[in-house]
């Protein structure tokens, strides 16, 4: 359908070019339109929500990230607008959310405290709410909090990602688990045609390989039911495990790219684990209404863009360019000339935030 390259920089301004084909489907017809509306009209890429698993943004910054923002939202005097005062008591350092121990496979150490990251998410939920039930406290709020309450599930998020990849360097590096997200500010959304669409989810889509481009999926609110599983293990279904367990029913031109190899085989027994737990909870795991997993809509030419197949070799050239200077499809292209770490980035996206 079309070649997309993405120009990446390093810290000295040096680029690099990856080049995207885009596949033939419905969803990635629908998927590459509203990517060159976003080019077009120059939203914003969030670049602090971007590279997950990479060391740049390393488990200790997350904590004061996290900790900025929660102490922010419990500082503010939400008396003020007619709600009580919200309360929050954790604190995120190094020794509650990840566990002591020996590190290595079924060992103890090394592994993400989920009791703390329940906490925090739903903390996310009850400040944000739900599409059509918007909290209180989310719909009162200035756009400093706003901002800092969005913060909460996207550090969430990027701390999990990171704690895996810390995990598996110290006992399998080259397993370590890259992705980069392509998350938009204020990015519109379109309807899943149930028809048409749905078939691009499934179990299958689960096992991403390198160079896999995926389209975004909402993790504005809620866990899929992937992420219940893994945070929670083989438990039923209620109250306590989420308050916001969602199918995936809106796209966008949003999209994460793999940067790291999948051990297909080994992680067989734990999609059948899966599927098992689905249907435990009387729930199909071949219901394609459950969207279960990331639809493919287009893939990285990895020989074009790094004259090589190998994993390692195209992870260093990424991690030497951990920025987005340029987006070129062939109806739009947009500059990012922005980094994650610039003074007052964050106020950047405050102004902008809907």
């Amino acid at each position: 359908m079309d070649q997309i390259a993405i120009t990446l920089r390093n810290k000295s301004n040096e680029y690099w070019n990856v080049y995207i084909d885009v596949i033939e489907s419905s969803l990635s017809e629908k998927w590459l339109s509203h990517l060159n509306i976003l080019l077009k009209d120059e939203y914003h890429l969030e670049k602090n929500y971007h590279w997950m698993g990479f060391s740049e943004r390393d488990l200790p910054v997350l904590c004061e990230l996290i900790n900025h923002s929660l102490n922010t939202i419990k500082l503010f005097d939400w008396t003020s607008v007619g709600l009580n005062q919200y309360e929050i008591t954790e604190n995120f350092t190094m020794d509650n959310t990840i566990t002591a121990g020996p590190i290595g496979p079924n060992m103890p150490g090394g592994r993400i405290n989920h009791d703390m990251f329940n906490h925090l998410h739903r903390h996310f939920e009850n400040l944000q709410g739900q599409a059509g039930r918007i909290s209180p406290y989310y719909l009162a709020a200035n756009k400093e909090i706003r901002w800092h309450i969005r913060q909460l599930n996207l550090l969430c998020h990027e701390f999990e990602s990171r704690a895996l990849s810390y995990r598996k360097l110290q006992y399998a590096p080259e397993w370590q688990q890259y992705t980069q997200l392509f998350c938009f500010l204020n990015t519109p959304t379109f309807n899943l045609d149930p028809d048409k669409d749905f078939d691009a989810f499934g179990l299958h889509t689960l096992n991403r390989k390198l160079g896999d481009i995926t389209m975004g999926i909402d993790k504005s609110v809620g866990k899929s039911h992937w992420e219940v599983f893994n945070d929670e293990g083989d438990v039923k279904l209620d109250e306590t495990t989420t308050t916001a367990l969602t199918s995936q029913w809106q796209g966008s031109g949003d999209f994460d790219i793999r940067w790291s190899k999948t051990d297909i085989n080994g992680t067989m027994p734990l999609l059948e684990q899966f599927a098992n737990w689905l249907r435990k909870n009387d729930l199909d795991p071949d219901d394609p209404k459950l969207t279960l997993g990331h639809p493919i809509v287009a893939k990285i030419n990895l020989l074009k863009s790094f004259d090589s197949e190998d994993s390692q070799v195209i992870q260093n050239i990424v991690s030497n360019h951990l920025d987005v200077y340029k987006i070129k499809t062939s109806d739009a292209e947009c500059v990012f000339d922005y980094r994650w770490d610039d003074e007052n980035y964050s106020n950047t996206q405050i102004c902008l935030l809907h």
